[in-house]
């Protein structure tokens, strides 16, 4: 200074950097907040709502085929009954890193049965089901009638000979509460 006075902090400057300091503390709390709601909203969707899933093999050829991308939707059976002919996904009883995506034939009190190759309900062929074309090699456990319980399914993968679905002993007859949710569409391709 030229007139030899002692030169004096602009407090102007001393509270921009203490206001930068808090805006900065402000700014990272708000992200992490905002990271914190993205990771609890994804699991509630993830949870509750739908999740994508891949399918892996040839069961459901041609309707579903080995890679497509599908999101299974998990709200429906919360508030309804699962349909017949309704593709759903579930864990097998004895695997429960793997899901299976089967179409649900058989259901709750009907009594299911694989006899000369077709699906019998309540004794009567099945004759609306559109989606397994081929005659079944092999009945396996529905070479015998099965009485469904009121909350058991019956599925069937629409290729119907390269299905490992309720005739196998290892899947068998599934409960509503296996049934993780429908497969709403496909994404991919």
């Amino acid at each position: 200074d030229e007139m030899g006075e002692e030169k004096k902090p602009n407090t102007d400057d001393l509270e921009k950097g203490a206001g930068q300091k808090v805006d900065m503390k402000k700014e990272i709390l708000s992200w992490v907040f905002y990271i914190a709601f993205v990771l609890v909203l994804t699991w509630v969707i993830i949870t509750f709502v739908g999740q994508r899933t891949r399918v892996d093999g040839r069961s459901m050829m041609n309707t579903l085929h080995d890679g497509d991308n599908l999101i299974v939707e998990k709200l429906s059976y919360r508030f309804g009954d699962p349909e017949r002919f309704d593709i759903i996904v579930f864990r097998p009883y004895e695997n429960e890193k793997e899901y299976y995506i089967k179409r649900i034939i058989g259901l709750p009190g009907e009594t299911v049965q694989v006899k000369d190759g077709y699906t019998y309900i309540n004794g009567k062929k099945l004759t609306s089901d559109i989606y397994g074309k081929e005659v079944m090699d092999e009945p396996g456990i529905a070479e015998e009638p099965i009485k469904l319980g009121s909350d058991e399914y019956f599925v069937l993968g629409d290729n119907r000979n390269h299905s490992q679905d309720s005739r196998d002993p290892y899947v068998g007859v599934l409960k509503r509460s296996d049934l993780l949710g429908r497969a709403f569409i496909r994404i991919y391709p």
